[in-house]
């Protein structure tokens, strides 16, 4: 994965115009909705930060990229490359830090 800095990172609103501020994520045992923290384009890919709207005791944030399915419509994917995980997870992290 090509290196990039906060700098690179654009915001988006492909969730948020499609879903709202929240997101309901489902899986063939349950269903859970996340609300919406960050949506942001890095080179030719999209990534969405959702964090639990109940969590649970020390869950944190979820990083997915986003998709389009066949008819173009958004869909969040599981980042399984670890290089590219830990990117978007820092760029995240320099978005929200607080230098006060």
């Amino acid at each position: 994965m090509q290196i990039y800095q906060l700098k690179d990172a654009k915001p988006i609103d492909v969730l948020k115009t499609t879903f709202g501020d929240e997101v309901v994520l489902e899986d063939e045992e349950s269903s859970r909705t996340y609300v919406l923290l960050a949506e942001f384009s890095l080179g030719p890919n999209e990534y969405a930060v959702l964090a639990p709207a109940e969590p649970q005791k020390d869950e944190a944030e979820s990083v997915f990229r986003i998709t389009r399915n066949d008819t173009g419509a958004p869909e969040l994917e599981t980042i399984l490359d670890d290089e590219e995980w830990e990117t978007v997870s820092e760029i995240y992290d320099e978005m929200t830090a607080d230098f006060d």
